[in-house]
């Protein structure tokens, strides 16, 4: 269904039980997301008040890097809009803590999210809920077809498989096996650890383990996918470790790569990037071996909350209670192509891509990145040891165990679990 059907379909059911106000009010939108402009102006603000009468929308947003800054300032100084974009943890939960953030854990709509969709704007305990999730990205594969097809090679499902893959795109010399470098250092845990960890570490099971002090980064669950890093090396290219995260890109749109460790996010613009130069495809982090259940990270991305101190709490709720529809979850989906809908229903998606991806979900268990939540409150921060402990362990400069030991002692050093 295209985007144009889907509203109009969706004006015409919504019209029929919108809520009538006395007067128009006008909800503003505070985002980082200044690219989504035009999706919001173009798309999603008429398919909302077409059909919610006496409710306008107007959409805000700051430059990305100075969101959180300008979000404080405003809500300090009283001037923020009545609806709030929530990054995932810390920084929102923050928020709800001083007050300036609404308790949405009534709202009808929550019913349509699982705890792990929630659990980037839910307190520590689970439970209160203060934004509706909008978009998680999911990790994985994105691979050329065409390289595929002349090497006579299929997706691998097992890690012996995916290394098999690697070692025949390295013998035939026409293409690298993956592109992906270490200078960034923040791709090697993103799109390495965090992107194959949730097989070896149970997913959710493992990153509550180890925020309840039950499992540590030294055990072999947490230690097996460094072990796997280890292994990339041969296969990354010349020059790999000052190769930047817009270098792999480059080399992947450009039919250079076979393969390209991913985040969903890569799907808008490697679409218009490669054109009809070669087809993608993607796959899902090999399990460790055959009949293994598959765990993908599905991470909690972007959410939206009512400003508690909005003097048109009422309309917003209307606003967010269709935010966590199926009818925005497809909306959004298709407008935002790699940025997935965490609400339980059916999305059908128009970018094939975009569909490979969210098509895991049927078969594989979501879990979140397993430093996001808690784990990265303190000095050390764990996320940034990720970064370079993957890459340290990637390049050949540390091994997986003391990689693994150099994370658990700095968590160590200042984390002390409840239980």
């Amino acid at each position: 269904m295209k985007v144009r059907r889907l509203t109009a379909c969706l004006l015409a059911a919504s019209a029929l039980t919108a809520p009538a106000f006395a007067e128009d009010v006008t909800l503003s939108i505070e985002s980082w997301r200044n690219d989504d402009l035009p999706i919001w102006q173009e798309k999603i603000i008429p398919a909302f008040e077409a059909a919610h009468p006496g409710i306008k929308l107007t959409f805000n947003p700051s430059a990305p890097a100075e969101y959180n800054a300008v979000l404080n300032s405003k809500l300090d100084g009283g001037s923020a809009g009545d609806l709030i974009t929530c990054r995932p943890f810390d920084a929102s939960l923050q928020l709800f803590q001083k007050g300036q953030l609404a308790d949405l854990s009534e709202l009808k709509g929550m019913a349509n999210f699982s705890d792990v969709a929630k659990s980037g704007w839910s307190t520590d305990d689970g439970k209160q809920t203060f934004c509706v999730p909008m978009a998680s990205v999911i990790h994985g594969f994105i691979y050329n077809k065409q390289a595929f097809e002349e090497l006579g090679l299929t997706p691998p499902k097992t890690v012996d498989e995916f290394f098999a893959v690697l070692d025949k795109v390295k013998e035939s010399g026409k293409y690298i096996p993956m592109a992906m470098g270490t200078s960034d250092q923040w791709e090697a845990a993103t799109m390495g650890y965090q992107n194959i960890g949730p097989n070896y570490w149970h997913g959710e099971d493992g990153r509550k383990a180890l925020i309840a002090g039950k499992a540590k980064l030294t055990d072999p669950e947490f230690v097996a996918p460094l072990e796997q890093l280890a292994k990339w090396k041969p296969y990354l290219g010349d020059g790999f470790e000052a190769q930047t995260y817009p270098d792999s890109q480059n080399l992947f749109t450009l039919g250079r790569a076979a393969i390209y460790p991913a985040g969903s996010w890569e799907i808008g613009p490697f679409t218009p990037q490669i054109g009809g130069a070669f087809e993608m495809g993607a796959f899902p982090p090999p399990v460790p071996k055959e009949g293994d259940k598959c765990y993908i990270s599905d991470h909690t991305d972007i959410g939206i909350g009512l400003n508690a101190a909005s003097k048109h709490a009422e309309q917003a709720k209307v606003f967010l209670d269709w935010v966590a529809s199926p009818e925005f979850a497809e909306l959004y989906a298709n407008a935002l192509p790699g940025f997935f809908p965490l609400s339980n229903g059916e999305v059908k998606l128009e970018n094939p891509l975009a569909q490979d991806f969210i098509g895991w979900r049927k078969n594989c268990e979501s879990t979140i990145r397993s430093s996001y939540q808690i784990l990265s409150r303190g000095t050390p921060n764990l996320e940034n040891d990720m970064w370079a402990v993957s890459a340290g362990v990637i390049n050949g400069t540390i091994t997986p165990a003391d990689g693994a030991k150099k994370l658990q002692d700095g968590l160590d050093s200042w984390y002390k679990p409840a239980n």
